[in-house]
This record gives C-alpha cells, sequence and structure tokens, in this order.
C-alpha cells in the first residue's frame, strides 16, 4: 500500500508560525537546548526546568528566571564547553520552625523548589568571560555581555600601471 502526502495550507512549520506571531527574532531557537532533550540525563533525573525570558540587547543577553525561596548561595551560574551557560540549583528550602515546642503545621501548600537545571548555548559573540549574575527578590538575572563586532577590513586600492 503506498502512502499519498496532502498538501495542506495548515502544514506550515508551527515554531516559525508561532515565532512569528509572537515576534520572536529567528535567531532566538540558537540560545537555548531544546527542553526535551535534557530529561534523558542521569545528571538532570529529577530537574525541574525553569521559564526563562531572554533579551537581547545592542550591548548584552540578558536572562530573568524565577527561583523562588531560593537565596543566591543556592544558585550555582557557570560556564561549560567555552558556550554553554549552565545554571542548576539543589532546590533545598528550610522550613521555618515553631518557635514553641508542640507546634505544628496544618497545611503545607508551598511547594519547596526542586532541583533545577537549564542549559543555554551562547552564540559567538558572547564573552564568556564577562557574566554578572544576581538573584533578587526571588528573580535571578545573569547578564552575558557581547564582544564588540569585529572591524571591517580596509580596502585599498591599488593603481595598476
Amino acid at each position: 500500500m503506498s502512502r499519498v502526502e496532502i498538501s495542506s495550507p495548515f502544514s506550515v512549520d508551527l515554531e516559525a508560525a508561532v515565532n512569528h506571531l509572537l515576534n520572536f527574532p529567528d535567531s532566538m531557537p540558537t540560545y537555548m537546548y531544546p527542553s526535551r532533550a535534557a530529561h534523558g540525563t542521569k545528571e538532570n533525573q529529577g530537574a525541574s526546568t525553569i521559564p526563562v525570558d531572554i533579551l537581547d540587547s545592542a550591548k548584552d543577553y540578558t536572562f530573568y528566571l524565577d527561583v523562588p525561596g531560593l537565596s543566591k548561595s543556592d544558585i550555582q551560574v557557570i560556564v561549560e564547553d567555552e558556550n554553554t551557560l549552565v545554571i542548576r540549583s539543589n532546590g533545598k528550602r528550610k522550613r521555618e520552625d515553631g518557635e514553641e515546642e508542640g507546634c505544628k503545621y496544618v497545611r503545607l501548600e508551598r511547594k519547596a523548589p526542586q532541583k533545577m537545571l537549564r542549559k543555554f548555548r551562547l552564540p559567538e559573540n558572547a564573552n564568556v568571560g564577562a557574566i554578572t549574575a544576581k538573584c533578587e527578590n526571588g528573580v535571578l538575572t545573569v547578564v552575558v555581555e557581547k564582544l564588540p563586532p569585529p572591524s571591517k577590513p580596509k580596502t585599498v586600492a591599488v593603481n595598476v600601471s
């Protein structure tokens, strides 16, 4: 039995359509590993992926991640393999204990943060030697400066005799 392909105006690349509708730049997917690919490794077992906003400005790339309940000492930001930004946390938050003996929780709804791991492939113009990170009010902000653009090669006119 032969397979027949039917061409349809709805068979457009869904990712491209969503990126176009949401005005994402074409280069945005190069910053991120596919989130599903990271789940299969032993290193990532049990780790949650936290949503991220990435801002591409003229001077730098800025990553914003919500990390409620985590302090700056709980978060590790490193660069692996010369161009991979790695953000991880063990995700441990201490519960507030009652000051009086015999106190107990009646309800526990706030989930303690789980292990977090995110990896981002940085573009060639990222200056991995100039990365800063700060954790304030439950938001981790990582700024990766851009390298200056390469200078234009000089064109020299040579007279032909």
